[in-house]
């Protein structure tokens, strides 16, 4: 599997592969946060209708991201890698192009959330210039971490 290096927005044709990578990536996290994280139950179809998914990969997806445009900041809804490409920088380059976007739509900030759980993502995030602006209960599935990062 060699990772392909466009991002484009996902069509209908490939939401059972986006399911796919999301339930792969999200897997070795259930055990983490004793429930099923929310992305892994997200209405792919509707987002890929709406413009919000955009991945990566060739023959089988690599990674995606997806981004809902908000008044004043572009939320990273969910950003997920396939396991076996962990470490190679495609997160890195998915958020990249997040801030990308952000300011090609004049926002000024992009926001992401996670579970507190996930704290090899929040390290991510925080390396990336990413702030940690407020923790919120979450039910059974401990309390999400909201983080925001301003764009020059």
């Amino acid at each position: 599997m060699s990772v392909e290096h466009r991002i484009r927005l996902a069509v209908a044709d490939d939401r059972a592969a986006v399911v796919e990578l999301v339930e792969q990536a999200y897997q070795p996290w259930v055990a983490v946060i004793g429930a099923r994280p929310a992305p892994m139950d997200a209405d792919y179809a509707g987002l890929i209708a709406a413009g919000q998914v955009h991945v990566t990969g060739a023959d089988v997806l690599d990674g995606l991201i997806v981004l809902v445009p908000e008044p004043d900041v572009l939320l990273v809804e969910n950003v997920a890698v396939r396991p076996p490409l962990h470490g190679r920088g495609l997160g890195r380059r998915l958020l990249a192009f997040a801030e990308d976007e952000a300011r090609r739509l004049g926002l000024a900030a992009v926001r992401l959330y996670t579970n507190g759980k996930m704290s090899r993502n929040i390290e991510l995030y925080e390396k990336l210039g990413y702030e940690i602006t407020d923790r919120q209960p979450a039910g059974e599935r401990g309390h999400v971490v909201l983080m925001r990062k301003h764009l020059p």
